[in-house]
């Protein structure tokens, strides 16, 4: 493990550092902070920093009650790329979503996000659907793990 430090954000300061880390990933969907807050009491989300710099962010949207499927998403600043950040994200993400009852996990990636696109299929997920959403022209990419 490296030196990272992986918070659940509690106040507006990391709400708005797991902002900037999205919005900076997803630029095509940018995310207020007011959105920010409601998505924090509905999934789980977590902030990473290696010292006092950002590194990345981590959301987990758990199974519904009609689901046994979560979304693991684990996102890090292109600086910090490769050092295996994104590994330990992912490996947090991955066991809460199982805590939280998941049999089957997804994820979703902007298919403009090469690294992403390479880190989900590098850990065995598969497309399973491609989609634009409303308004954007970058396709969305679901990802599930086989």
């Amino acid at each position: 493990m490296s030196d990272l430090r992986v918070e659940r954000p509690d106040d507006d300061t990391e709400l708005e550092d797991w902002q900037y880390v999205h919005n900076v990933i997803i630029p095509t969907h940018g995310l207020s902070l007011d959105e920010v807050r409601e998505r924090a009491r509905r999934h789980h989300l977590e902030v990473a920093y290696l010292g006092d710099v950002l590194v990345g962010c981590s959301t987990v949207r758990p199974p519904t009650d009609d689901t046994s499927t979560a979304t693991v998403i684990a996102r890090v600043l292109a600086a910090h790329r490769g050092r295996g950040f994104g590994e330990e994200l992912y490996t947090r993400g991955l066991r809460r979503a199982r805590e939280l009852g998941a049999e089957v996990i997804e994820t979703v990636v902007l298919s403009s996000n090469e690294d992403g696109l390479r880190f989900a299929r590098k850990h065995g997920f598969v497309e399973t659907e491609r989609y634009l959403l409303p308004g954007d022209t970058i396709p969305w990419i679901d990802l599930r793990l086989s």
